[in-house]
């Protein structure tokens, strides 16, 4: 009986059909194998560049494109549009099997054949991959077609232009090269997890089909397919790519692993599996796995999708608490009730304690010094303070201001117990030496996601909570993320990931000019990892594209407020449900304001984790969006004198380390915001823009591709 698999692009791009082209999509799919029984609405097309590209009918005007097999009964959906582009598409396309990987690729040979028209390699002009020979590129499935394209190819900017015509996973390798990754790197990273065990038919396709997992999903049956379409989780349970797959699926790990990898590259949905990985392949009693990350709001979001993707008997066996929630019930087992510390209390304090120990620092220093250098290295001593290292504080003390710091800080921890007062932090301290004095560990595997907001506390408990051992700590995040200032070594908290570090390099998420612009928002600034070095997102791309960023500056705030009302109708009248847009602000009094002038024009906003909202555009500020995906965004209120934050920064006469490491945590957060964007990205001010806001991208003609 005919079977049906489908592309990721139509995946992709199902969210955008009207309501009724979904739901008459949906029927068309979960009928598909009456249809061609019966020789029903499987048409071919003339003048086709390959005779098994065909189209269904979906409606009178929509038409889905269709691969039929010479032999075989595994059918592949690749798109579904209107009757005219539909068929103007698959008459560009061919279809052919990789000779290396053995899997199935798309190309527009149209578009590759004039490129090559419009591009001839002239002898001694320099191109991007003169440093790679045509063996070499063989070697990683480069096919001659291809080859002789990228032989046209001048600069990076160019590569990006034609990416889109090329089969996906040969960009993959070339995108990869032009990043400066070596010839070996590629392969191992690339390609060698591609080829399959059996030999290539290169006339097979519905072998070629089984073997594309992370561009194709199969499909066994209506059920399967419906929920593929109805539940994003779907999506991911099919589309992990081959290089995630084998580090989520690992039998097992030699000790305490970490994945690292960009915006969008797949580190929450490999954590997500892993979990299914461990409560799946060996027998384990209830809530012996943690699962857990920074924020609640974050913990909720995999609480909610671990449902998805594993079964309730399953799931009994994984407790998901964000690390903060999770220590507070240590504690509160001890201790009893909780009282935490606002803020502004703790600044009285430690002006106070400051006063009457001489030490002539403001609040938010000490506080800081308190944070960063006592509790991260779990000082307990004068004697460990004066040793203790310091890293990230900029201004340099002499023993003595030491020690009057050290008695202000000293005395401002001893009142806050005394008074029964907590901070999170403290409560992460306490609970790891609740948890570090008891014989019974409480978890046997952890899994830890954005890891790199948590503070050296937290990370001790977690380290104290779980036995050392073969798959003990599973590790997801991204030092490019890092938005709540904490840094920490991993060695000095007892963890080693030494030989099971990996990095994800691919972003399925954001658009590549999209992610283009955004890593301009970085720029060159040295990003410190976890284990006392630097972290780079050099290889770091995209496999989709699309719209490039719009930047729109205004004179007044107002006139900023009217032009966003505009843009969000745009979009919704391309056919956007309100819900699928955001718009963020640096700051919650900002997002309330454009809040209510939103619903001046008519516009209503709910918050950003809120649910059920349709018919509202959700709103929120910068930090709320780590988590969250959106098909568009709108970044609001980018001006100079709101972004950087003043208050958020501290002033350079005072720390100019620390003045260093806010102006970088304010541009990590800007770029954290910028790559929720699937598909649009729109970034406005009033007055000068932001320095941190980098100028727009667009493509130069000589490298758009016909």
């Amino acid at each position: 009986m005919p079977q049906l698999a489908i592309g990721v692009d139509f995946l992709t791009e199902f969210a955008k059909l009207e309501p009724p082209i979904r739901k008459r999509t949906v029927e068309a799919l979960t009928t598909f194998s009456e249809h061609t029984h019966a020789g029903l609405h499987l048409e071919k097309l003339t003048g086709v560049r390959d005779p098994r590209v065909r189209t269904i009918r979906i409606t009178d005007y929509w038409r889905g494109v269709v691969v039929a097999p010479e032999r075989g009964d595994r059918y592949v959906l690749l798109r579904v549009l209107g009757h005219d582009e539909a068929v103007e598409w698959a008459k560009r396309r061919t279809l052919t099997v990789n000779e290396v990987s053995g899997v199935l690729e798309v190309r527009d040979v149209v578009a590759l054949e004039q490129q090559l028209a419009d591009q001839p390699a002239a002898p001694g002009t320099a191109r991007l991959f003169d440093h790679v020979s045509d063996g070499e590129m063989r070697k990683l499935g480069i096919d001659a077609q291809v080859l002789a394209a990228a032989r046209t190819i001048v600069d990076e900017d160019m590569l990006l232009a034609i990416a889109p015509i090329l089969p996906a996973n040969q960009a993959d390798v070339l995108q990869a090269l032009a990043a400066g990754y070596e010839v070996e790197q590629v392969w191992s990273d690339i390609v060698a997890p591609r080829i399959p065990d059996e030999a290539i038919d290169t006339d097979d396709l519905a072998a070629a089909v089984e073997r594309t997992q992370g561009r194709i999903a199969l499909v066994d049956g209506p059920e399967e397919l419906l929920a593929l379409l109805e539940k994003p989780m779907a999506l991911w349970r099919v589309f992990l790519h081959p290089s995630q797959e084998a580090i989520a699926y690992r039998p097992s790990y030699w000790g305490s692993a970490q994945v690292t990898g960009g915006p969008g590259t797949g580190k929450t949905v490999v954590a997500l599996h892993r979990v299914k990985h461990l409560v799946t392949s060996r027998d384990l009693p209830p809530k012996s796995v943690l699962l857990t990350t920074y924020t609640r709001g974050l913990a909720d979001a995999l609480d909610r999708d671990l449902a998805q993707l594993i079964e309730p008997e399953q799931r009994t066996a994984v407790e998901v608490l964000n690390v903060d929630r999770w220590a507070a019930g240590v504690v509160r087992g001890v201790h009893g009730s909780i009282t935490m510390a606002k803020d502004a209390e703790l600044r009285d304090r430690m002006r106070k304690a400051a006063a009457e120990a001489g030490a002539d620092f403001s609040p938010t220093f000490l506080l800081e010094e308190w944070r960063q250098v006592v509790l991260a290295h779990d000082v307990r001593t004068e004697e460990a303070y004066l040793t203790a290292p310091r890293r990230g504080r900029g201004r340099g003390l002499t023993k003595n201001r030491k020690r009057r710091v050290w008695a202000a800080l000293n005395d401002f921890a001893a009142r806050l117990r005394a008074d029964g007062l907590w901070t999170w932090l403290t409560l992460a301290d306490e609970a790891a030496r609740i948890v570090g004095a008891r014989t019974e560990k409480p978890f046997r595997h952890i899994v830890v996601d954005e890891i790199q907001d948590l503070h050296p506390a937290q990370w001790r408990l977690l380290r104290t909570a779980v036995p050392l051992g073969p798959d003990d700590l599973f590790l997801t995040g991204d030092p490019h993320q890092r938005i709540y200032g904490n840094h920490v070594s991993l060695r000095a908290v007892g963890i080693s990931v030494a030989g099971r570090s990996t990095r994800l390099q691919i972003n399925y998420r954001t658009s590549a000019e999209i992610l283009r612009w955004s890593l301009g928002v970085l720029g060159d600034m040295a990003v410190s990892d976890l284990d006392d070095g630097f972290d780079t997102l050099a290889g770091y791309r995209s496999a989709l594209h699309g719209d490039y960023p719009e930047l729109v500056g205004s004179a007044t705030p107002e006139e900023e407020a009217e032009e966003l009302a505009l843009a969000l109708l745009q979009w919704h009248e391309d056919g956007v449900a309100w819900s699928d847009m955001a718009v963020v602000a640096r700051t919650n009094a900002a997002a309330r304001k454009v809040a209510a002038q939103l619903a001046e024009h008519g516009i209503q906003t709910a918050e950003l984790h809120e649910a059920g909202s349709a018919d509202a555009v959700h709103l929120g500020t910068m930090h709320g969006m780590k988590g969250l995906e959106f098909r568009c965004v709108a970044i609001v209120a980018a001006g100079r004198d709101h972004l950087p934050l003043p208050q958020a920064v501290t002033p350079a006469t005072e720390d100019p380390i620390r003045h260093a490491l806010d102006l970088q945590q304010e541009r990590c957060l800007l770029f954290v915001a910028s790559t929720r964007a699937r598909e649009r990205l729109r970034i406005s001010w009033s007055g000068a823009p932001s320095t941190i806001v980098p100028p727009p991208i667009r493509p130069s003609a000589a490298t758009t591709p016909r």
